[in-house]
């Protein structure tokens, strides 16, 4: 039983085969994937495949680096897209300072309404954290973004860091970079993390695992993520599956136990 918390399938990479992958998904024990959204164009995307593919649930909201669209209008569309019923989260939003594809005080303002409808409307945020750290931190706490709750997906911060995400009542959510030859971060928040608070993810089609690093990634790779977590914490890998895919159940509402 492993659940992919965060991975992009109307991502063009996959516009020639993603029913192909999509589909070869089982076969690999993978029976939940939850795709965020980037814009609004790939939120519409996202809502569309939820509806052909049973297991895949969707996430509406503006990345950071797509900020400079955001507006109140484009807030109110992300507003009506949620009221779909496989909508499990706001997002992806947060703060990227390392592209700045759009200017940081205007990533500010995106990211905070994001926070607002996530309370207003009872759905967990999805957080994107990249050379922001304090900032998303200080964002959070003015919003309340505590009280929707959510996971910094891909974590790319310190043991440190970790411990006032989870101070905040935040998941953690790890990807391929833990699988990296000179992981560091990773490794250590892999070690920390109590399993009851992390999921872990692809992030496809981006940041595969090794061996498959430079690659497309897809949901299929998550075994080695996994597998390498289960080495970093010396527990079973079954145990960090099953446990992960339950965390996500439990932050998303994925259906697994009903």
């Amino acid at each position: 039983m492993i659940v992919d918390s965060h991975a992009h399938y109307d991502d063009e990479q996959f516009d020639t085969d993603r029913d192909e992958v999509l589909k070869s998904l089982r076969q690999h024990g993978v029976i939940r994937v939850v795709n965020p959204a980037s814009n609004l164009d790939s939120a519409r995307k996202c809502i569309e495949l939820s509806r052909k593919y049973d297991f895949l649930y969707c996430a509406v909201g503006i990345h950071p680096h797509d900020a400079r669209d955001f507006s109140a209008e484009a807030l109110d569309a992300l507003r009506d897209m949620a009221l779909f019923e496989k909508v499990v989260a706001v997002g992806e939003t947060g703060l990227d300072y390392h592209y700045n594809f759009s200017q940081p005080e205007i990533q500010k303002q995106c990211f905070a309404a994001h926070i607002q409808l996530a309370l207003k409307l009872k759905l967990p945020v999805i957080i994107h954290d990249r050379e922001a750290h304090m900032d998303v931190l200080d964002i959070i706490k003015a919003e309340k973004g505590y009280d929707a709750g959510g996971v910094f997906h891909c974590f790319s911060g310190s043991v440190e860091l970790a411990r006032q995400v989870l101070d905040l009542g935040f998941y953690i959510s790890l990807g391929g970079a833990v699988t990296f030859k000179n992981a560091k971060k990773p490794v250590e928040v892999a070690r920390y993390v109590p399993l009851d608070r992390l999921l872990v993810e692809t992030d496809s089609p981006y940041m595969a695992p090794v061996p498959y690093r430079g690659m497309r990634n897809h949901s299929g790779y998550l075994h080695e993520i996994i597998r390498r977590i289960s080495e970093i914490r010396n527990e079973d890998f079954n145990v960090i599956a099953e446990t992960t895919a339950l965390n996500a159940d439990r932050l998303f509402g994925l259906g697994l136990q009903e």
